[in-house]
């Protein structure tokens, strides 16, 4: 290697690990100083509310109308006026309905300080614009000045989602929570859904809102699905450990009981489960939720990580969950470990050859009996279709000769009461057969 192209891998590694770092420190808009403006300021059909996508335009300009229409993140303030938001209220006892309650709207809307909202901003319109991107009181006008730049807009506020750094943090803290906010075990059992999180599923269903063409990737960078995935993958492992440290969410004895597999505890008495048993733990252990940490292990064979040092890592932190030991010490020794893994993966730029690996070594686990539990298999079948999906773009497969059996994968994890761990792991079997057989480009 020359040493001048020595040092342009030197420029792009750093380039790539401050990202990462960039991604980590940048203020969730939910916290940010600035005055939120509200969703009329991009409404306009001359700004973000255009009914049609603009031709010869980097920005599609329809960003709004997709919000409104088609992203469940623009009814989530409506769901706290429905029965079941008031029927949680009264279990919980709180002072307020779930509409007026920060204990909802944190997640449900953006909910800022009254002192930053400007006169347009209603916090009915549910996680709208500004939830994501930031409050717009610095940036709104000097974002279509001539000359702006992506750069400059984050310089004065803008939230920087193209960073899957970034992004997972965000959707993280709604989607699992952090040290602010999180649906507990004790606002589930009033009847909040159990929540779930993949960042590059979410991110497609969303709907995606932007479109990915070389202008885009001028401006902000690559696009990686898997990339993404696997960031996703690392960023709520990471808050999951760190929720674990934290002191929040006890409920006088109990731990956050939210942090740990349902169904250790939800089965009927005569289905003489243990979903520990993977672990080498006897029955009655309440497991730590690995599914993250599952889909870790693969992920680190891949980045330049040492898998086999991680996998002890976790398997260390699960036995003192278990026995009793300091739990809390070698959690933060997870911690620590996905902390240096976040800018390989940030850096790693996935070949054929690594997604063909992971999605080969999840099956693989699968087959093996990892996914004994829920979590765990309602995680390896969004991680599949993402890497699937990515795969068939490449044309390293046909995707749509896996249609069949990723159908019957998402039926078995459709319902969680009606898991069957068996039948998941024979479509598993099913899953590679056709990958080997009948998916080969």
């Amino acid at each position: 290697m020359t040493a001048a192209l020595r040092y342009a891998t030197m420029l792009v590694a750093g380039l790539l690990l401050h990202c990462c770092v960039a991604g980590a420190a940048a203020v969730l808009p939910h916290y940010a100083k600035d005055r939120t403006v509200g969703v009329g300021s991009c409404a306009s059909s001359l700004c973000h509310g255009a009914v049609e996508t603009w031709k010869d335009s980097p920005v599609l300009q329809n960003e709004y109308i997709t919000w409104s229409r088609s992203d469940k993140h623009a009814r989530a303030y409506s769901v706290l006026l429905n029965e079941r938001s008031r029927e949680i209220v009264r279990r919980l006892a709180l002072p307020q309905p779930a509409h007026q309650s920060d204990l909802c709207l944190d997640c449900h809307t953006h909910n800022p300080p009254p002192a930053q909202r400007a006169p347009g901003f209603q916090v009915s319109d549910g996680v709208a614009c500004e939830a994501c991107h930031g409050p717009a009181g610095r940036w709104l006008s000097s974002h279509v000045e001539p000359g702006a730049t992506h750069a400059k807009n984050l310089a004065v506020g803008m939230y920087p989602t193209d960073n899957d750094v970034a992004r997972a943090r965000l959707c993280v803290s709604c989607h699992i929570g952090n040290a602010q906010k999180m649906v507990t075990h004790k606002i589930m059992a009033a009847g909040h859904p159990r929540m779930s999180f993949e960042l590059d599923t979410f991110t497609q269903i969303g709907p995606v809102h932007f479109r990915i063409d070389a202008d885009w990737r001028q401006r902000k960078g690559s696009w990686d699905g898997v990339r993404a995935w696997a960031i996703g993958q690392a960023v709520a492992a990471q808050e999951q450990l760190l929720l674990l440290q934290g002191a929040r969410g006890r409920d006088g004895l109990f731990p956050e009981l939210v942090l740990f597999d349902c169904h250790s505890c939800h089965h009927a008495m005569n289905d003489r489960r243990n979903t520990a048993a993977r672990l080498g733990a006897g029955p009655g252990v309440v497991r730590l939720n690995d599914a993250n940490l599952l889909m870790l292990r693969q992920i680190a064979r891949r980045v330049g990580g040492d898998a086999a040092d991680f996998a002890q890592q976790v398997g260390r932190l699960h036995k003192a969950v278990a026995t009793g030991s300091d739990a809390l010490t070698q959690s933060r020794v997870v911690t620590t470990a996905i902390e240096s893994m976040l800018p390989k993966i940030s850096a790693h730029r996935f070949s054929g050859e690594d997604v063909r690996a992971i999605l080969l070594g999840l099956i693989d686990d699968g087959i093996d009996g990892q996914y004994a539990d829920y979590q765990g298999a309602e995680q390896a079948v969004m991680a599949l279709q993402s890497v699937a999906e990515f795969m068939g773009r490449q044309k390293l497969l046909r995707a749509a000769a896996l249609q069949p059996v990723m159908r019957r994968l998402l039926d078995a994890v459709a319902e969680d009461e009606k898991y069957r761990p068996a039948i998941f792991q024979q479509t598993l079997r099913e899953l590679r057969t056709v990958i080997e057989t009948g998916a080969r480009p």
